[in-house]
């Protein structure tokens, strides 16, 4: 069958930007994106910036994100913010379960389980973050982690229709901002897994279902990974903080 799955380029600014560099890569990925049709592209500022990005980027086609927020709708959690108040600035996505949230802030999977289910039920698209730390891929345990990791997100209700609402993101731990990358054969072949996985659940959302790398994607190797029949785009870390790299990223991508 015919992969009709659009790609998504998607860049993970995490906690870098002064207000006016930030000015500078919105402006130019605004611009060298005009003439993009075939690749979807999202952008994830720290939260200080999503105003500046809403004025930036509003009425063009790339939509933009949150890094991170609290489960709970509102309450006394000081420096947290919710859900809904990503909606408040045009946020179409949110990401959950980065491996850095996981390893640094000591994020469970029950906890990541809670994000997806309120991300969902205030209209966000989660891009549920998996991957596994070279300890456990040496061990050969990659597939028994992210089944675990995932099992929690599949398992969030009875039916099967939030399947069809995420996004997932394979980023091997070992592979971020260590140089190091996933060979394409070795990504597709977990992205297939994953795909696999879902679709013990449901089929359809299996076929549908964008999955990312987010393992040191870069210009370089961009071209061999995502011409994976499995891989639908990418979660860039380092890079996308360049936008002549980005977008030379978003390039890469095959048109479905």
């Amino acid at each position: 069958m015919k992969n009709t799955r659009k790609p998504l380029i998607a860049g993970n600014w995490k906690m870098n930007g002064t207000r006016n560099s930030v000015d500078q890569l919105l402006w130019a990925i605004k611009s060298g994106a005009v003439d993009m049709h075939h690749v979807d592209i999202a952008v994830f500022p720290p939260a200080i910036f999503l105003a500046q990005t809403e004025q930036v980027l509003q009425g063009t086609s790339i939509a933009w994100g949150g890094q991170n927020f609290h489960f709970k709708p509102f309450g006394a959690f000081t420096g947290e913010l919710s859900s809904g108040m990503l909606c408040e600035f045009g946020c179409h996505y949110v990401l959950v379960g980065h491996s850095e949230r996981r390893a640094l802030f000591g994020e469970t999977d029950q906890i990541i389980a809670l994000k997806c289910q309120m991300a969902l039920q205030t209209g966000l698209t989660p891009i549920i973050c998996v991957g596994e730390t070279l300890e456990e891929r040496n061990d050969h345990l990659t597939y028994q982690i992210l089944r675990q990791q995932l099992e929690v997100i599949f398992s969030l209700s009875d039916d099967t229709n939030h399947l069809h609402q995420l996004v997932i993101a394979y980023e091997p731990v070992w592979a971020i901002g260590t140089g190091l990358t996933a060979e394409p054969e070795m990504a597709q072949d977990v992205h297939a897994k994953i795909r696999e996985w879902v679709a013990e659940y449901d089929e359809k959302a299996a076929r549908g279902l964008r999955i990312l790398y987010g393992g040191s994607l870069k210009k370089e190797n961009a071209q061999f990974l995502l011409s994976m029949p499995d891989i639908d785009g990418g979660l860039i870390g380092g890079a996308a903080l360049n936008a002549t790299e980005f977008l030379d990223i978003a390039r890469s991508c095959n048109a479905p």
